[in-house]
């Protein structure tokens, strides 16, 4: 009860303070302000996928016009559907463990997306992992083989829908059923590549730009790995520093090693043939989720969002197995688990000065050995148990004290002090400064409102996160005119027919009004036409010192 009670005071706090990520913002100032235009979520460029405009929007639906009020509902919806992804996870586990080994995991996994840090949370990755595990557990629930695939193959689908690139976290969700039940996995990839050209299909039927978006978008990516040369050393110092990086968010994965070792070095029941296998399963994982990031480029934390939840996964069944065989929780790994939660909001201020990549590798090196030393002294307290005889089940009062561990750990986000950003083994914002930098977004929107008449549309040009606090209405299916935006790094992008039409937004019949944000649109840097046409439509001002909007008023 106490552990309930924990759980879901820190929930509550999350939901209160969190906010939504700028990229979140990005997405529902698009809808909104392209929906009171008339243009539906299908045809309304977000630079994100069919399907995810849609779940996005569904979520949007349930929000009135307070913004802090509308991000605590989308946060508390995501939680609902973190709980029930948790159940129906459980509901599946159960029958391939015991009941208190099944809750463990659920809660856990459940958990790890609830808590997930602000920078991951509700992102594309983020749904395609949610959606990853219901169909993970759909496909264990069932007991004909078929008709669970069939059933597991519409979330798995759309977790390819998410964002296209969303197909390695498909495919890491194949090689855990792969690694429960090899048959059931075939199966799956088999129905999940039906019903994905299915849904792309109908993607493609029910939005008339989706096909031309679908070709445009991945060419405004300037970081992307098909624009750069491919360079091994790099991409393997790169992914050390965000593997550290990560880790420091989300610091379940830092004894995500510790916990796979613990799991292969107690499941002395199965073959080591077997063992081997899952080991070579869970590095897969891990290139995996590194290879989608290192593909797209820009090395975003949140393009890894189903790592820390495998992770949490993994911890949970060490745990688990653990108590299981020796009738009591591992616990210098235990307390490792504790102190690395405990020490995450502190990393911008008392541990500012040890915190590099190298720390959070020895950290991870520390957990290891403490699962180690765990195993060591538990075999020679209790040396019989050490053998191949049957695990026991985890005592049903043993799961709140052990899931609180855990629930400490993965609640290390939610602090004031804990990181926002990380780079490359230092904290660039805390969340402390995302609240401020909030703050001063919507001071400069409501300097911006004072200039332009309640319900005037206007022509942004500026990120989409400063387009939700103005909240004025557009007059054109590009809310946010990022294709424009993204000729000052890549010169080709202009004769794409997306950038063509989002040019019409300006040469067209413009708004009356254009708010400008100058760092993110700089005229002297975009297409000189287009600069041309803006400086001909509207007057702007120059910039106000310290104030990162101004309005321009059409000549």
């Amino acid at each position: 009860m106490g552990t309930a009670l924990v759980t879901c005071v820190l929930l509550g706090i999350s939901v209160a303070t969190a906010q939504l990520h700028s990229d979140i913002r990005y997405v529902l100032a698009c809808l909104r302000t392209g929906g009171v235009a008339g243009f539906s979520p299908s045809e309304t460029f977000t630079h994100r996928p069919f399907f995810y405009r849609w779940f996005v929007a569904g979520l949007n639906s349930l929000t009135p016009s307070s913004i802090p009020v509308g991000e605590m509902i989308v946060r508390l919806a995501g939680v609902a559907l973190c709980v029930a992804a948790g159940l129906l996870l459980r509901a599946a586990l159960q029958r391939h463990l015991s009941t208190r080994d099944a809750t463990l995991t659920a809660v856990v996994v459940a958990l790890s997306l609830a808590f997930a840090p602000r920078i991951d949370y509700l992102q594309p990755e983020w749904t395609a992992t949610l959606l990853s595990v219901v169909a993970v557990a759909l496909v264990l629930m069932f007991d004909r083989p078929w008709v669970a695939a069939a059933v597991a193959s519409l979330p798995l689908g759309l977790t390819v829908m998410m964002k296209y690139s969303t197909a390695a976290t498909a495919m890491i969700a194949l090689l855990v059923v792969f690694a429960v039940d090899r048959r059931r996995a075939i199966l799956l990839a088999v129905a999940t590549a039906v019903s994905g050209v299915a849904l792309l299909g109908l993607s493609f039927w029910a939005g008339s730009h989706e096909w031309q978006w679908a070709q445009d978008m991945p060419k405004i990516n300037r970081q992307a790995l098909t624009r750069q040369a491919i360079d091994p050393g790099f991409l393997l110092h790169r992914s050390i520093d965000y593997l550290a990086d990560r880790a420091v968010l989300s610091p379940m994965l830092a004894l995500f090693p510790a916990a796979l070792v613990m799991v292969l070095m107690l499941a002395r029941e199965v073959s080591r043939r077997r063992r081997v296998e899952w080991a070579a399963l869970a590095v897969l994982i891990t290139l995996g989720c590194i290879a989608a990031v290192a593909f797209q480029g820009n090395w975003f934390p949140y393009h890894s969002a189903a790592l820390p939840v495998c992770a949490a996964a993994v911890w949970a069944l060490a745990v688990a197995r653990w108590y299981g065989v020796f009738g009591r929780p591992p616990l210098l790994f235990i307390g490792i688990t504790v102190l690395l939660g405990a020490l995450v909001p502190f990393t911008d201020t008392a541990l500012k000065p040890l915190l590099t990549v190298g720390t959070v590798w020895l950290a991870a090196a520390v957990a290891v050995l403490a699962g180690l030393a765990d195993l060591r002294l538990a075999r020679r307290r209790a040396p019989r148990h050490a053998g191949a005889r049957p695990q026991a089940a985890v005592p049903m009062a043993a799961v709140p004290l052990l899931a609180l561990a855990g629930i400490i750990c993965l609640a290390a986000p939610i602090w004031p002090g804990s990181p926002n950003q990380m780079g490359r083994g230092h904290v660039i914002t805390t969340n402390a400064d995302y609240w401020k930098l909030t703050e001063d977004k919507n001071g400069d929107a409501a300097e911006v409102n004072r200039e332009i008449p309640q319900g005037a549309p206007v022509l942004y040009l500026a990120f989409g996160d400063m387009a939700y606090f103005v909240q004025h209405p557009v007059q054109c299916r590009y809310p946010i005119p990022t294709f424009l935006q993204r000729e000052q790094f890549l010169p080709d992008v202009k004769n794409l027919t997306s950038t063509k039409e989002n040019a019409l937004c300006v040469t067209g019949n413009p708004a009356d009004y254009a708010v400008l944000q100058r760092s993110w649109f700089p005229l002297a840097q975009v297409d000189k036409k287009l600069t041309a046409e803006i400086k001909a439509n509207f007057n702007c001002p120059k910039s106000v010192p310290n104030n990162e909007l101004v309005v321009c008023h059409r000549r």
